[in-house]
């Protein structure tokens, strides 16, 4: 998922990807955990995924204040 994408996203929209992503990484830690997988690149791919959405929501919230 690119940011661009993501800053055309509304804030509600934003928590619910997160949340979906949070579910993913959550369930593939247990995959990996119960030797269910070797895909340990979906778990990154995840976890750079949270991030960005994170990010956007954070710049979405200072530029709010700023204005």
């Amino acid at each position: 998922m690119k940011a661009s994408e993501l800053r055309s996203k509304s804030v509600a929209e934003l928590k619910e990807e997160l949340k979906a992503l949070l579910r993913a990484q959550f369930s593939l830690r247990m995959q990996l955990a119960t030797q269910q997988t070797n895909k340990t690149q979906d778990l990154r791919k995840v976890r750079r995924d949270i991030a960005r959405v994170q990010t956007v929501m954070q710049q979405l919230k200072t530029n709010q204040s700023t204005n």
